[in-house]
């Protein structure tokens, strides 16, 4: 499927650095699919800044065969996110098969099946990193969807649960079964997104399996990004929550060198990329966690920042916004941490 809302073309490497199956991956840095985050505002923005592939929001086996239309508007991607991949949770193996014959029609180039979400309300119903606790119905899920699908079958997983840490096993039964890809977020479900990411665990992975691995946890800088390669042997690294209000860690920039202006013409294209999305009202919303994170570096006052946040229209944050950076660019003093 092809979206109106078209983001510019990044330029490609050379040559691929990894493949998909027959898919080529052009770059080793990948925006993570974020719930809440990770739609096509802020993964187009990404896209455009070196991010090599494009995943969705996680969508639900489940809601998209109850109530599809429902889910179209996470589904929605243009050319230049390509790679894309779709990523989908749920419990079922035959409701996540159905799930993903339907979403194979909006022509994405991946399904992924999300193992490792660890929120309550997912691992519930046995979904997310629940599912690493049963790797028979695993097997079962990979070998049903490579067998039925066009498209390549990857997932995406955690280390396991501290008492069943199961990540090597689950990882050989991925790709035994047809699994073309393998993400692994060096955390377990307890530790969630606090502690230290487990970088052995990554590599022993790799080590483990021939398929490619995408090395998940503690990438905060670009240089980070090479330090986890090397460590672990990973083919490619996926970034998270570091890319929130950092799209240019795509492009191996560090946030402090981003000056002010560049920031501000970000963060305009960003809410206007959300608003044409999403609707004047939803669109500025829904942008607001983004904006929190853009601006938290900036030498902006709490009283500034908070004047800007609770704007109710979109020209209300502009003309504050650039109100802002034209008192910032007036001062030229370094950025400092906020």
């Amino acid at each position: 499927m092809t979206n109106e809302l078209q983001a510019p073309e990044p330029q490609k490497p050379a040559s691929p650095t990894f493949w998909i199956r027959d898919i080529p991956v052009y770059g080793d840095a990948i925006l993570a699919p974020m719930d809440g985050y990770s739609d096509w505002p802020f993964r187009s923005l990404c896209r455009a800044l070196g991010s090599a592939m494009s995943y969705t929001e996680f969508v639900r086996a489940q809601h998209i065969v109850q109530a599809y239309e429902h889910m179209a508007l996470r589904l929605t991607f243009d050319q230049a996110e390509r790679p894309m991949v779709f990523q989908i949770y749920g419990d079922d193996p035959n409701e996540l098969l159905e799930a993903a014959l339907r979403v194979q029609d909006k022509q994405p180039d991946i399904i992924d099946i999300n193992m490792g979400c660890p929120a309550k309300k997912v691992v519930h119903h046995g979904s997310g990193v629940g599912l690493m606790r049963t790797p028979l119905k695993i097997a079962r899920i990979f070998r049903k969807l490579s067998a039925k699908l066009e498209v390549p079958v990857t997932g995406k997983i955690r280390l396991g649960w501290e008492d069943c840490r199961s990540y090597k096993l689950i990882a050989r039964i991925v790709e035994e079964n047809g699994g073309q890809l393998i993400a692994v977020h060096g955390r377990t479900k307890e530790q969630g997104y606090g502690g230290l990411a487990d970088w052995d665990a990554i590599a022993e992975i790799k080590a483990t399996v021939k398929i490619p691995v995408i090395g998940n946890g503690d990438v905060k800088s670009p240089a980070d990004i090479d330090r986890m390669k090397a460590y672990t042997g990973c083919d490619a690294v996926m970034i998270g929550r570091a890319a929130i209000g950092n799209p240019w860690i795509f492009s191996r920039i560090e946030r402090d060198d981003v000056p002010p202006q560049v920031v501000r013409e970000m963060v305009r294209q960003h809410l206007e990329r959300s608003i044409a999305f999403y609707g004047p009202y939803t669109g500025l919303v829904v942008f607001r966690k983004h904006a929190l994170q853009y601006l938290k570096l900036q030498r902006l006052s709490r009283a500034t920042r908070t004047k800007i946040f609770i704007q109710n229209t979109p020209e209300g944050f502009f003309s504050l916004l650039d109100e802002a950076f034209i008192e910032l660019s007036k001062v030229e003093l370094p950025i400092q941490q906020g």
